[in-house]
């Protein structure tokens, strides 16, 4: 079966001209638009181009603040941390002054409950609660004030050294942070649009949740200063304390002493004395045991020596009731014989009776010196515990102000 051909469409010349006319039209209707979008697109080059290099301008100057915000508030910082750091060597220096003074105590105190447990090897009558006894107990308790008062105060200033500690350390890492980001945008202010490390992350326009106001990152670093100077001030008003202190401690104690060893002399003053007047007593008392001694023997002579004259008179008185008848006479002779042993009977009685008073004194005197001799002792004793042992320790005592 043969295929029918199909005539090509024929046009008008009308048609043909209107057809050209349209695509003229068209094409500087495209072309205008191109020219207008080409001018357009000039302008918004230029336009975001300025924007861009005032806004990239923008970001430097307030680089450039930021960067004079930072080293302001690091050289504050600084300042503090300097202050601080003087005072904290200061407060340290002052510590360990207390802990010195402390550490002497231990010395003093030990003497004087040396001396308080020296004095109980006193005896007997000298046994006794006097000043010095008194005054030892005061020292102690004086000291042991003084030990719990610098106690205190060691306390209270090992807690503000770290109160201080802590201060710097808020300033230091506030400081490093300071240091870091002040590297951090030095370093976006010296970048130029040249610079080959330069990239490209769709994610870094955000604002960072964990950032902080302006408001809020000045407020930190000023509570850090105002905290760090609270801190400051505080130290140096306990190291102020602390010298009173030390001064007090020091003044307490010696003060204590001074009238504990004013007692001490006084009272080996006042026993040295009273162990003198024994002593002299002591030294009358045996004389005088010597002297009724002789006395006792010249009395038992005289007794020993009527024995003979007795014999005598009573062997003429034997003799003469011999006499015969009318020669017994009752004559002068026999009655002065009676007489004499009268009288020499009545003298060896009083002898006698002056023996037993003498014998009687003696073993008082010699009661009296065994008294005197042991008392004696006893001072001896009180001597060598006060003078020797106590005062001989106390004169190791130095107290100073720390």
């Amino acid at each position: 079966m043969a295929s029918v051909l199909k005539a090509p469409q024929r046009f008008s010349h009308p048609e043909w001209t209107h057809s050209n006319k349209t695509k003229f039209k068209n094409a500087e209707k495209e072309r205008a638009a191109s020219e207008r979008l080409v001018e357009e697109s000039k302008r918004l080059v230029n336009e975001t181009q300025d924007r861009a290099d005032k806004s990239q301008a923008d970001v430097n100057m307030k680089l450039e603040q930021r960067l004079d915000d930072i080293k302001y508030w690091k050289a504050e910082l600084e300042k503090k941390l300097d202050d601080l750091k003087v005072e904290l060597d200061a407060l340290l220096a002052f510590k360990n002054r207390v802990a010195q003074a402390l550490e002497s105590t231990a010395d003093p105190l030990h003497i004087a409950q040396q001396c308080l447990a020296n004095r109980e090897k006193r005896i007997k009558i000298d046994l006794v609660h006097d000043d010095v006894q008194k005054n030892l107990i005061k020292e102690i308790e004086t000291i042991q004030g003084v030990q719990q008062m610098l106690q205190k105060t060691l306390d209270q200033a090992t807690e503000q050294v770290r109160l201080n500690r802590k201060a710097i350390y808020n300033l230091e890492k506030d400081l490093k942070d300071k240091f870091s980001a002040e590297g951090l945008d030095d370093k976006c202010s010296q970048m130029k649009n040249h610079m080959q490390s330069l990239h490209l992350n769709p994610n870094a326009a955000k604002v960072e949740a964990n950032s902080v106001t302006p408001e809020e990152w000045e407020d930190y670093s000023n509570v850090n200063i105002n905290k760090a100077e609270q801190e400051r001030m505080s130290s140096k008003q306990l190291r102020s304390i602390t010298d009173g202190i030390l001064q007090q401690a020091a003044n307490d104690m010696n003060k204590q002493k001074a009238e504990t060893d004013l007692c001490f002399d006084k009272r080996i003053r006042e026993t040295k004395e009273t162990k003198a007047k024994l002593e002299e007593h002591l030294s009358r008392v045996i004389k005088q045991i010597q002297d009724i001694e002789e006395n006792i023997a010249r009395l038992e002579k005289a007794i020993d020596d009527k024995e003979p004259n007795m014999k005598v008179a009573h062997t003429r008185l034997d003799t003469r009731k011999d006499r015969p008848n009318v020669e017994l006479c009752r004559d002068p002779v026999q009655y002065r014989l009676i007489a004499e042993v009268n009288e020499l009977n009545e003298s060896v009685a009083r002898l006698k009776e002056r023996l037993v008073d003498a014998e009687t004194s003696l073993k008082g005197l010699i009661r009296n010196q065994l008294d005197l001799e042991e008392d004696i002792e006893t001072k001896a004793t009180t001597l060598f515990v006060d003078e020797v042992e106590c005062m001989g320790m106390r004169k190791s005592i130095h107290i100073q102000a720390y």
